[in-house]
């Protein structure tokens, strides 16, 4: 490693606020729990999994009755464990660069899944393009390989009921992956008749984040992997696909990529520079090719859309 390096390695790690960090995780644990509850009860009465007014009255009632959330824990754990393995991800990659990093914060949030996500921050400059292009892509590659086995058991604990994808509040669309697992789990089985068990509906919420981090636009986990690549075309790069993000929204119709798109553009698309010549080797490429595979298998034209816009 050069001298830049070498400073990295002699910083010492910041100390990490143990209980910050399990308190937001106790609190993404209820809200995603509770989420999962409701998704649990209406999935058994083969109810369609969002009905938002019948919703608000269910998380009213958990205050008389927090037995309920025992029936959420599939979900939120499902979940959690997805997010969990994307940011440890890019902590164990910053570790194994000597890059100081903070443990996974996670958002608890009123939110249709009871979370905003999660992050880590790196408090020490990256230095070079092969610690960027390693810290971008671990996080997405393992928060998939977790995805992939919770995929396969919520589907085989999925039902179909005749029409019920179709109904309720919210209707949502299918990344190919699930399409495809779909169709080998439930062969002959429409998309429509198809009620995802509420593990597999976690799996749909973790394609959605791994696609959305994936995109290659500013500091995304997918722009940090272009920065690695194209350096200082990398804003001019991002605009385009920025830019290719909203006519995805308009040529589908969901204002959700196109509102993505413009805080894209109004946030800036500027990336730190790294002043790194050495070029990208050919076992990070491929790694590259792997994380645009599956950018392809869990993007989704229309994420989620409202039974009013039918």
């Amino acid at each position: 490693m050069g001298p830049a390096m070498d400073a990295t390695r002699a910083r010492p790690r910041s100390r990490h606020r143990w209980w910050l960090h399990g308190l937001l995780l106790l609190l993404t644990l209820f809200t995603t729990t509770a989420v999962g509850a409701r998704l649990a009860a209406n999935f058994d009465a083969n109810r369609p999994a969002f009905f938002i007014e019948d919703d608000l009255e269910f998380f009213l009632s958990l205050w008389a009755s927090p037995a309920v959330l025992w029936d959420g824990l599939p979900f939120s754990l499902t979940l959690l464990t997805i997010l969990l393995a994307h940011e440890l991800g890019h902590y164990w990659a910053c570790r194994f660069h000597r890059i100081d990093a903070s443990l996974p914060y996670f958002l608890p949030a009123p939110t249709l899944i009871g979370t905003f996500g999660a992050f880590i921050r790196i408090r020490a400059p990256i230095f070079s393009r092969r610690q960027l292009f390693d810290i971008g892509v671990a996080g997405p590659i393992a928060g998939f390989v977790f995805l992939l086995p919770v995929l396969g058991i919520g589907l085989a604990y999925s039902k179909v009921v005749p029409g019920i994808a179709e109904q309720g509040d919210l209707i949502f669309g299918s990344p190919l992956l699930l399409w495809l697992a779909a169709k080998l789990v439930f062969p002959g089985v429409a998309a429509a008749d198809l009620y995802l068990h509420p593990v597999a509906r976690a799996a749909w919420v973790g394609l959605l984040a791994t696609a959305l981090n994936l995109l290659p636009i500013g500091q995304l986990d997918g722009g940090h992997i272009l920065y690695a690549f194209a350096g200082e075309r990398h804003r001019r790069l991002s605009q385009i696909f920025a830019v290719t993000l909203a006519a995805v929204g308009l040529i589908f119709g969901w204002l959700g990529w196109i509102l993505w798109a413009a805080f894209f553009l109004w946030t800036g698309l500027r990336h730190p520079p790294i002043f790194d010549e050495r070029p990208i080797d050919g076992g990070r490429l491929r790694l590259a090719l792997v994380a645009a595979a599956i950018l392809a298998v869990s993007f989704t034209p229309v994420p989620v859309r409202g039974t009013e816009f039918l």
